[in-house]
């Protein structure tokens, strides 16, 4: 959805029942003719279409509106797992509720608040051990495609690279998780310490751990002439119409899952 509206993505995490999105519309004047309608051609997924240059102040205004990129969002959901769970109806309750924030403090605290989220529902230990969580998305997969913003909406960290400022990040995180509050679990004291020790720093040894999902997840994994084979044995045992490509485990050297499993 973000190739096709104009949105910078700051932070995400999808729990049980609810999901927290943190974001930014971007002014679609500021966007060329040609390169709204190369948006049109992703929203039909490369469908060609006549545009005249009067459709294009709507397709031009829908890409920057935030109403209109939540609620394509979650209808596409809903057809995908109404369709997947033989069901029919209204999948979601009520209406998104919505506030503005401010850059700055304010805005790296309320993507802190978000990640924070599985700590404090007593899921994980530690935040980026959670998939479904922009800081799990930034750690388990390298933030595939540039899918999020690495800003964090403070000015400082535009100096630095981005590993730097995911480390920056996390750190301001968990320190953040280890205040008390009345709102559930907070990061263990000792988890923090361990952190602390490591500067923050993710090491080659927990890169590899937060991957090894794709070991135990994976339909097939291994090198891609591997995958290429025995997914055309095992084919029918796939519930996708398309034809499926082996795509590289950010991280590991040559090994190859047969699915984006951030994608589940």
């Amino acid at each position: 959805m973000s190739s096709v509206y104009l949105t910078e993505v700051y932070g995400f995490c999808i729990m049980g029942n609810h999901f927290h999105l943190l974001v930014r519309m971007r002014d679609g004047d500021n966007y060329s003719d040609d390169e709204i309608r190369s948006r049109v051609k992703r929203y039909y997924k490369g469908e060609e279409r006549l545009l005249t240059d009067g459709q294009l102040p709507f397709y031009r205004a829908k890409f920057s509106n935030l109403s209109e990129y939540v609620k394509d969002m979650k209808q596409r959901f809903s057809r995908y797992y109404n369709r997947v769970n033989g069901r029919r109806g209204y999948f979601w309750g009520d209406r998104f509720k919505s506030v503005i924030v401010e850059r700055g403090d304010t805005l790296v605290n309320c993507i802190a608040y978000i990640d924070l989220n599985p700590v404090r529902a007593g899921i994980v230990e530690r935040p980026e051990e959670y998939r479904w969580s922009s800081l799990g998305y930034h750690v388990q997969s390298s933030n595939r495609g540039e899918l999020l913003s690495t800003d964090f909406g403070i000015s400082e960290y535009g100096e630095m690279d981005e590993k730097e400022r995911v480390r920056m990040y996390r750190e301001y995180m968990y320190e953040k998780g280890d205040i008390e509050n009345e709102k559930g679990k907070t990061i263990d004291k000792e988890v923090i310490k361990e952190e602390r020790e490591k500067g923050y720093r993710l090491t080659l040894t927990d890169r590899l751990r937060y991957r090894t999902r794709y070991f135990s997840d994976s339909g097939i994994i291994g090198t891609k002439g591997f995958i290429s084979k025995y997914y055309q044995e095992f084919k029918s045992y796939f519930n996708s119409g398309k034809e499926k490509k082996p795509k590289r485990i950010v991280g590991l050297d040559d090994i190859y899952s047969l699915k984006y499993l951030v994608k589940n």
